[in-house]
């Protein structure tokens, strides 16, 4: 276990209460629950937004649901659906839009309130930290290179060859194939897994159950009538600044690869298939579904249970709704709806009239039997 990493050497220990020691360090593997405390002077200051109609020595102690919100909390209104409740939540403070209208809490007025809120969850949320170290059941080959500061849990396998970058955090039973290479604070929640030969980026998080490069699903029919598989050879490329939620899939290709462009976020229980392409801070929400060969351009949303047939092109910015089928291309810019996807107002005319469609036919066979 000594022979692991260039900068990476720790000496390890069992037996220490509450935790690993590895060196200096003791790393425990709970949370550290810290309450917190804030004059709502101090949150507007850091959040760089203009306090309103209340006192700046209100002191905060967490953030709620406006429906939730009571006295120490900050809440927020984004969605003019809930303008109603602002006017009667108990919240001490709430984070409105430039324009709102005045309320009797105290406001913090921003120009994006629901970005605001998100960095505000920041102030009294801060993400669980990992003390440098190597778990005493980690297996770890000696031709691998563990960057500086890294956290290798219990049970994570690091194959032959495998290069990881500074910062990395690898929680139990994390498994990466060998030929891997992983930039920079690198966080991999427990059981998920990167094949072989793999490229990921900078700042890239995975979570629970995530399998990066698993075989593409292609398969020849020979004249027997059955199925020969077709080898997948072909890495995934995560590029910088992505995240991958729990239990979703990433197949490698048989030529070329599949890629992930920078800032993509990928929902729970999604599958991108073989050789496609997704461009830049592009969403997958929950359940989408990609095709062989797919590209999806920047900046694209696809909501949850979207299909996309393989060999498509969706355009940069096109928004498709949930539960469409897309089965040919989609310009840049459109917003779909609909199996098979068509424009979003031609869908809600169709919808409109599904309805009345055994009324129409009946009038329909009428006139046809008059003629």
């Amino acid at each position: 276990m000594r022979a692991f990493a260039h900068d990476c050497d720790f000496s390890l220990r069992r037996g220490i209460p509450n935790g690993l020691e590895f060196g200096s360090a003791t790393i425990s593997y709970g949370p550290i629950l810290v309450k917190k405390s804030m004059k709502l002077s101090a949150i507007a200051s850091a959040l760089d937004v203009r306090l309103e109609n209340g006192s700046p020595d209100t002191e905060i102690t967490g953030l709620n649901r406006i429906e939730h919100a009571g006295p120490g909390e900050l809440t927020f209104v984004s969605n003019p659906k809930y303008s109603a409740a602002a006017r009667t939540t108990r919240a001490s403070a709430v984070i409105v839009g430039e324009d709102f209208p005045a309320i009797s809490a105290a406001m913090l007025r921003a120009k994006d309130p629901y970005l605001t809120f998100a960095r505000a969850l920041e102030l009294f949320h801060q993400p669980v930290r990992y003390a440098a170290g190597v778990h005493p059941t980690a297996v770890v080959d000696a031709s691998a290179r563990i960057g500086a500061n890294a956290h290798i849990g219990p049970y994570v396998v690091i194959g032959q060859d495998v290069e990881i970058g500074t910062n990395a955090v690898l929680l139990a039973h994390v498994v990466i194939y060998r030929g891997v290479k992983i930039g920079d604070h690198f966080f991999a929640h427990a059981h998920s897994v990167v094949r072989e030969n793999c490229r990921v980026g900078n700042n890239v998080l995975l979570q629970n159950g995530v399998v990066i490069g698993a075989d593409g699903f292609g398969f020849a029919k020979t004249a027997e009538g059955r199925w020969h598989k077709i080898p997948q050879p072909a890495p995934v490329v995560i590029e910088d600044d992505v995240e991958v939620q729990a239990n979703s899939c990433i197949d490698r290709a048989s030529v070329g690869e599949t890629r992930i462009g920078r800032g993509v976020k990928v929902d729970n229980l999604v599958q991108v298939g073989h050789g496609s392409r997704v461009g830049e801070d592009a969403l997958l929400c929950a359940q989408v579904g990609l095709a062989g060969s797919s590209e999806i351009g920047n900046r694209v949303i696809l909501t949850g249970q979207v299909g996309v047939v393989g060999h498509c092109k969706v355009g940069d910015d096109a928004i498709v709704t949930p539960q469409s089928g897309v089965a040919g291309d989609i310009a840049a810019g459109a917003l779909v709806s609909g199996a098979p996807a068509v424009d979003h107002k031609l869908w809600l005319k169709y919808s409109a009239i599904l309805p009345r469609l055994p009324e129409i036919a009946r009038a329909v066979r009428s006139k046809a039997r008059k003629e």
